[in-house]
């Protein structure tokens, strides 16, 4: 088995980052079989192109929430690991176990304080 399980669609709270803001979070090795995926299919144009990373980040984004680890982005690079016989991958990792992602509360109603 090469993931610990396959998934659709994105189970953890919207994180609001952007591409710039997940540049900042440091890679780390994450074993292939404790990743949860969040798309179940894979586009082999994807997998298969020699730049698919030119343009974007060279590390999947992973997000642990619940102690669970969901590859967000990243599924061909993880593929291609796999290919290679490699049971780690380097990846940028946001915990959401230990980040604030509640929503703000909303404004209160009533006078304002004068």
């Amino acid at each position: 088995m090469i993931f610990k399980a396959v998934g659709e669609g994105r189970p953890y709270p919207e994180h609001n980052l952007s591409s710039r803001d997940w540049a900042n979070v440091p890679p780390r090795q994450v074993r292939l079989d404790q990743l949860i995926t969040t798309k179940a299919g894979l586009d082999l144009n994807s997998l298969l192109a020699e730049d698919s990373t030119f343009y974007g980040d060279l590390f999947p984004h992973v997000v642990q929430w619940r102690g669970q680890l969901y590859l967000e982005d990243g599924l061909h690079r993880a593929l291609r690991a796999a290919l290679q016989q490699r049971v780690i991958l380097h990846a940028r990792v946001l915990d959401l176990d230990v980040v604030d992602v509640s929503p703000p509360p909303p404004p209160r109603s009533g006078p304002s304080p004068t």
